[in-house]
């Protein structure tokens, strides 16, 4: 067993706010919010008075936005993420002429900053409202930014923590899976209807195992839309992130951590009984360590293995003496 960090030390949660999120005011055209959702930029991307994007670097790995924060006189009037756009695509209506205002979730779901003492509060908030995205405020209501399970990944420091605990611990075993040949919008719909992030691609073998291949997520209908292409002429085959990196379920979760650091990805695809049935791991699984019954658990597990390191080391030095 590994202590090469400390025991608590729980992340920096000033550092998981994404203090420049893409805000766009409510007439923006849906499909110009998409198009922006779908820019890499370094933490924030902002629109000038012309609409053009504005990035700002603040030294975070690049990555995409995956909520719109809609805006009206600096008030948070509404929001919209990728699950959202997932929700719209599936019904296959135009996304023409449609104003984000009109399909944003309202009222918003905030959290003061003043009650952001640690992690608790925003897990607490994300699953009792499943919720993925969560605006933080002044006490005047003042937009600060945002946080989310990817930003406080990003900034997770609790390694041993992380090394205590297996992939089977957290994982989900409720995977929805397709053919190579099923069209992406019929992969939309099934995002949408079994409100999951992800469709597993898999190809039965010679011995009848579903072996995974491939992966469509929420991200990917995201760019799909904001290219305009047709999602019903579209197959999973064509578009599926692969070859895919499996996960044992014996994998600690410090390792499905570094993984998804390294590929820069938000869930990994575990493989269960030799091939025969599938498992999925997310960035919010990983924040399941962090229930306060749960981290209780493994400080008292760590602080009991503590002592009996302690007192072994204390009979071989009383041995050697004699």
């Amino acid at each position: 067993m590994e202590f090469d960090a400390p025991l608590m030390c729980a992340p920096a949660l000033e550092d998981a706010i994404d203090s420049s999120p893409l805000t766009l005011p409510p007439d923006t055209l849906l499909i110009d919010a998409i198009s922006l959702m779908s820019y890499t930029r370094g933490q924030s991307c902002k629109l000038d008075e012309n609409l053009n994007p504005i990035k700002i670097e603040n030294g975070r790995s690049e990555s995409r936005s995956s909520c719109v924060l809609v805006m009206q006189d600096s008030a948070l009037v509404g929001i919209f993420t990728e699950r959202d756009i997932v929700r719209f695509a599936a019904t296959g209506m135009s996304f023409d002429d449609v104003k984000i205002s009109q399909v944003m979730i309202k009222p918003v779901i905030t959290l003061n900053q003043t009650y952001l003492q640690d992690v608790f509060a925003a897990l607490f908030l994300f699953r009792r409202y499943r919720i993925r995205h969560l605006p933080i405020v002044d006490e005047q209501e003042k937009l600060i930014g945002v946080i989310s399970p990817e930003s406080i990944r990003q900034v997770l420091r609790p390694a041993n923590l992380l090394k205590l605990r297996r992939v089977a611990d957290v994982m989900s075993k409720e995977v929805i899976s397709s053919s190579p040949m099923t069209s992406v919008l019929e992969l939309a719909k099934l995002m949408a209807n079994s409100k999951v992030s992800c469709v597993v691609i898999t190809q039965q073998d010679s011995i009848g195992r579903a072996n995974p291949v491939g992966i469509v997520t929420e991200r990917d209908i995201v760019q799909f839309q904001s290219l305009g292409l047709e999602l019903a002429k579209i197959q999973a085959q064509d578009v599926m992130s692969t070859p895919l990196f499996l996960l044992n379920p014996e994998d600690s979760l410090w390792k499905a951590h570094q993984q998804m650091q390294r590929r820069h990805v938000r869930r990994l695809v575990v493989s269960l009984n030799w091939g025969w049935g599938l498992g999925i791991v997310t960035q919010t699984s990983l924040l399941k360590i962090f229930d306060p019954v749960e981290m209780y658990a493994i400080i008292d597990t760590l602080q009991k293995t503590v002592e009996q390191l302690e007192a072994q080391k204390w009979q071989s030095s009383i041995k050697k003496q004699m």
